[in-house]
């Protein structure tokens, strides 16, 4: 049995909720989490690098001069790629760089870096994520009362608008929604504050 403190925004203990094991007791899997988080970089490339061909290259398919007589070596048009502004060959063209991961791959790497975090001892579950401002200063303020001075991810709901405007404009912080959640925030950022509510909807989702 699992039990971690809930505390409240005053950093002060209001209660004790039980994990569930099936999610936040799963091995480390590092070669697991490594693949996925590659999968999520790699989606995130526009992928919309380009280059000319010779049949892309401005210039006039005229033949330069003469195939034999000159001394010369013989030669084509002007957008031959050995020619200075020529075409490129086999150069970059724009294509999707997303690799395909199952959604239990997914599913299992995100509870074994959650497991890590609460093996570490850096998830932190809050009765609820009711600011009174939506001023940044205000959020850090509370984040630092809990013990958080570096970069964490918020979860709670995307109804939570103070929320959502306090932490858009710090960029050691990011809000999401707890089904918004993804290897790669997880791993990123040190510390993981999450809200009650949002606690039982991850759970719910990732012990199916």
């Amino acid at each position: 049995m699992m039990k971690v403190p809930v505390k409240n925004l005053d950093n002060e203990q209001v209660r004790e909720v039980e994990l569930a094991e099936a999610v936040f007791a799963y091995p480390y899997k590092e070669h697991l989490i490594h693949e996925v988080v590659r999968a999520v970089q790699a989606a995130q490339r526009s992928g919309s690098h380009k280059v000319k061909t010779r049949a892309e290259v401005s210039g006039s398919g005229r033949k330069l001069w003469r195939q034999k007589g000159t001394g010369r070596a013989r030669v084509g048009d002007i957008r031959n790629p050995k020619w200075r502004k020529g075409g490129i060959v086999h150069g970059p063209q724009p294509r999707s760089h997303a690799t395909r991961i199952s959604a239990r791959e997914k599913r299992n790497a995100l509870k074994s870096a959650l497991s890590q975090k609460v093996a570490d001892e850096r998830l932190l579950i809050l009765e609820d994520f009711e600011l009174d401002s939506h001023k940044t200063a205000a959020l850090i303020k509370a984040l630092g009362g809990l013990g958080i001075d570096g970069k964490a991810l918020l979860v709670d709901t995307l109804d939570n608008s103070n929320l959502g405007l306090a932490s858009r404009n710090n960029p050691k912080v990011k809000a999401v929604d707890a089904l918004g959640v993804n290897v790669y925030d997880v791993v990123d950022r040190p510390f993981v504050v999450m809200s009650s509510g949002a606690l039982e909807r991850l759970t719910e989702v990732l012990s199916k």
